[in-house]
């Protein structure tokens, strides 16, 4: 029994997009291509794949076992496509980079600008999550991590700055009106706007240290937001005087420069190592990552 290539990765675009319409858009198809893709592959192997309804598009039992198999499968196939690109002066195909929000907005943009005028040939897509996920069962080709989420049998490199901060702090205005903390327990008294994860946990505890003492507390106030696209509200909130913000050093770098927002407890501030390009050691390195992997140890 054989199924169309095209098939099955009309397949797997639906349901990693959970819709024909957005997977279309993700591949520059049509919905209705998709529909009629996907029916053929169904009928073809006699069983449904997905579950349809008017508001989202799921994958059956069977379709999930077929997803666990087939997206890593496909990469590879992408993988052994691309060694045709060896064979040419510059490389060229696809890079997709699955990253955690804080990456694409703090890292990425240092790095992409000049990787992409050096390697015109090269198109990058970048998955921005606020979890974490299988980067090879989603079909990309390497992914950015901070170390205690790194996955097993992955080869890690150095990306991005080496040390990084949390950083916390408040409108001027809040402070005056409320109080300046001076210890990290004293933000159990203070309006904190915190943030939640696609999963539903939320960016606590708030972890604080100094002259080796670790302090960690579950703060406590009126808003919270979602990691994945409503950092910024949060941030706009805090320098309007809604609140206490505890986030990237240098995602609020603009803000404390400014004067817009005042720094909270400094000397409390935590380090802690910066991220890492990670990819599988099993799978043969595609010439885009292999240039990408070049660039940034460059």
């Amino acid at each position: 029994m054989k199924a169309d290539l095209a098939d099955l990765n009309a397949f797997l675009a639906v349901a990693q997009a959970r819709g024909f319409r957005d997977a279309a858009r993700a591949i520059g198809s049509s919905a209705s291509t998709l529909s009629e893709a996907v029916r053929r592959l169904e009928a073809r192997l006699g069983v449904r794949l997905l579950h349809r309804t008017t508001r989202s598009v799921v994958p059956t039992e069977a379709g999930t076992r077929l997803i666990e198999r087939l997206a890593p499968a496909l990469g590879e196939v992408e993988a052994a496509l691309d060694v045709v690109n060896l064979f040419r002066d510059r490389p060229a195909g696809t890079l997709k980079l699955n990253v955690p929000v804080s990456a694409a907005r703090l890292v990425l943009p240092a790095i992409l600008p000049g990787f992409l005028a050096a390697y015109p040939d090269i198109q990058v897509e970048i998955v921005a999550e606020d979890g974490f996920v299988d980067m090879v069962a989603s079909g990309c080709d390497a992914g950015i991590r901070y170390d205690e989420r790194l996955e097993q049998d992955m080869i890690a490199v150095p990306i991005g700055p080496r040390v990084q901060r949390f950083a916390t702090a408040a409108a001027p205005a809040y402070l005056d009106a409320r109080g300046r903390p001076d210890h990290p327990r004293d933000l159990l008294d203070h309006a904190c706007l915190r943030g939640r994860f696609r999963s539903g946990a939320l960016t606590s505890p708030w972890e604080f240290e100094r002259d080796g003492e670790i302090v960690r507390i579950e703060p406590q106030g009126p808003l919270i937001a979602g990691v994945a696209g409503a950092v910024e509200l949060l941030v706009d909130v805090a320098v309007a005087g809604g609140g206490i913000i505890h986030l990237f050093e240098d995602w609020l770098a603009p803000a404390l420069g400014s004067g817009a927002l005042e720094p909270v407890l400094p000397d409390w501030w935590q380090s802690f190592s910066g991220p890492f390009l990670y990819y599988s050691g099993r799978r043969l390195v595609p010439p885009p990552l292999r240039a990408f992997l070049d660039f940034i140890r460059g």
